[in-house]
């Protein structure tokens, strides 16, 4: 097979590798989602437990049917303006995969909108944005009806540090 079979090979498995259902959300008027194998559920905002030394975007822990979990505010980690919560302001417990395996978290956005079946060819890569925006969490950005809807690697959002600090939190 020649480098150029091989690359366009690899890119064909990527886009069908992005294809799928995502759940989507809102933060700041952009729509968002993440792949659906990665929800494990969907919550209400409840009670968080602050934890000290941690940063901003780590607004504590929940004990969710026994089950100590971190929770991030997503708007936070991507640095965004903060927000009073609202009924519509909900937590996704995602299930994440840290070096030392897979990590239960929740990230607080602003609302939950719907599951959605993207189409490989509705997906397209990521834009660059120059050597100084890191995008590595952004998985690709799907069209949809007119509209952007930015597809996020929930599994690169937070670095191995991070998701370690946190599963020490919990």
């Amino acid at each position: 097979m020649t480098d150029k079979a091989k690359t366009v090979d690899q890119a064909v498995k990527q886009m069908t590798a992005r294809k799928g259902k995502y759940l989507t959300f809102s933060m700041a008027g952009e729509e968002y989602g993440i792949g659906i194998l990665k929800i494990k559920e969907i919550i209400g905002m409840m009670p968080v437990t602050t934890v000290p030394q941690t940063p901003d975007f780590v607004k504590g822990v929940i004990n969710l049917r026994g089950k100590v979990i971190p929770v991030i505010d997503l708007r936070l980690r991507f640095g965004m303006e903060e927000k009073t919560y609202n009924e519509r302001t909900c937590i996704i417990v995602v299930e994440i995969e840290g070096s030392n395996g897979t990590v239960l978290i929740g990230i607080v956005v602003d609302s939950v909108s719907e599951v959605l079946n993207i189409q490989a060819e509705d997906i397209e890569d990521t834009p660059t944005f120059g050597t100084r925006v890191d995008t590595t969490y952004i998985m690709g950005m799907a069209k949809m009806d007119g509209d952007i809807k930015i597809l996020l690697d929930i599994d690169k959002v937070l670095n191995d540090q991070e998701i370690e600090a946190l599963e020490q939190a919990a």
